[in-house]
């Protein structure tokens, strides 16, 4: 992990973004105090079609309508 303050990351983000690519991790210091951590994003997880099939099933329970209280706190 390297720790910089505002200023070198303002002058320097090409690198610390080059460096957050690389799987490397930046912590951004406002004076002595963290306040940021720049991380690289890597690569989207792959999802697959009906990777969940057979293991999450839905009860007749599911399409009861919802309780007066319920609907209220959605609408507020």
């Amino acid at each position: 992990m390297k720790t910089v303050t505002m200023h070198v990351a303002k002058t320097t983000l090409s690198k610390l973004v080059a460096a957050a690519e690389a799987g490397e991790e930046v912590v951004i210091l406002r004076g002595r105090t963290p306040v940021a951590r720049l991380v690289g994003i890597g690569t989207a997880p792959t999802r697959s079609f009906g990777a969940l099939a057979g293991s999450v099933q839905v009860t007749p329970a599911f399409f009861d309508p919802l309780p007066a209280s319920e609907l209220d706190a959605w609408e507020s």
